[in-house]
């Protein structure tokens, strides 16, 4: 069952709030009084469907960046039970720790076998603080390479689900080996022979994302945000102002649209009006879809070719040319 998590108000959708609750009462005077109000229900019904469209289509980089941070967004585990027929989490690294803030666990997409592993954010306080926010630590990124390595000497295709501010930046983690074991994952994904497809479902920051991020295919959601360092961070290095960040994020260029066109990310996965949080289901089964075709593609070429594809493409990232 999908747990929703309260969101917080953000100050571009208040319209669609107010009317939202506006066409609520009408539902309740209709209910209480018996009133026969259809007509005027669904016009406010075609307003509200306007005014998201209207208001989704405009967001700007930042405010993309502050809709996916919200706490009603789903999470790979949201996800999961929607995509996936039947599976199970598997926990550990096999080195003594077992990091919340990375998930993982075999499962059946329709009648193929794959593993998957992702971020997972906390749905309240109390459970951020045990999922670390979705900043994944050594021991994490070990467990997802210890499940992938796993799925590929069983020749079962790996999904990654990509949705953390950036990895565990803590002394701990750097001194539990962060950077060697993101570095490690980039190298052991590059080698594998199983399909990989990467989706990034919300925030995708920096080598927290990378560290699960080298695939095949490249999914984006409609409005996710992927990105080398948050716009805030940007900011501060580069002028020395955090509240430089609505700038930042115009120059990172950190939406799905900016990505398809540079070549970063392979396809944008269509979300539902209002964005996934609206409807978690809707949202999973067009996700599904794409896996479907996507994997379907991939199992149908040679593993050389795969491989091929798969080095070709980030060596075609930041390829650029000068006049």
């Amino acid at each position: 069952m999908m747990t929703i998590r309260k969101a917080l108000s953000l100050d571009f959708l208040k319209p669609v709030i107010e009317l939202e609750y506006q066409i609520e009462l009408l539902n309740k005077m209709s209910s209480s009084y018996k009133l026969t109000i259809k007509k005027e229900l669904s016009l406010f019904q075609q307003k509200l469907s306007h005014l998201k469209n209207d208001i989704f289509q405009s967001l700007t980089p930042l405010q993309r960046l502050h809709l996916v941070r919200q706490a009603d967004r789903p999470t790979t585990l949201d996800y999961i039970p929607f995509i996936l027929n039947e599976w199970i989490e598997l926990h550990g690294d096999r080195g003594g720790t077992d990091d919340y803030a990375l998930v993982g666990g075999i499962g059946k997409l329709n009648q193929q076998t794959i593993v998957f592993v992702g971020h997972q954010r906390g749905k309240d306080t109390k459970d951020n603080m045990i999922r670390n926010f979705g900043m994944a630590s050594p021991g994490g990124y070990r467990k997802a390479l210890r499940l992938m390595q796993h799925a590929n000497r069983f020749n079962f295709p790996i999904l990654t689900f990509i949705d953390t501010p950036g990895a565990w930046a803590g002394i701990e983690a750097e001194k539990l080996g962060q950077g060697e074991a993101i570095a490690v994952n980039l190298r052991e994904m590059f080698s594998f022979d199983v399909p990989i497809i990467c989706t990034i479902l919300g925030e995708g920051g920096s080598g927290g994302a990378l560290g699960i991020g080298i695939g095949d295919k490249i999914l984006m959601l409609e409005y996710a945000v992927y990105t080398v360092a948050t716009p805030e961070a940007c900011a501060a290095i580069l002028w020395k102002d955090s509240k430089q960040s609505l700038e930042a994020a115009e120059a990172l260029k950190i939406t799905s649209s900016d990505l398809k066109i540079l070549g970063i990310i392979d396809n944008i996965v269509k979300e539902p009006e209002g964005g996934s949080q609206a409807n978690p289901i809707k949202a999973s089964c067009l996700l599904k879809q794409q896996l479907e075709l996507e994997l379907d593609y991939l199992l149908k070429i040679s593993i050389e070719e795969r491989k091929e594809i798969r080095y070709q493409k980030f060596r075609r990232m930041g390829k650029f040319y000068e006049g």
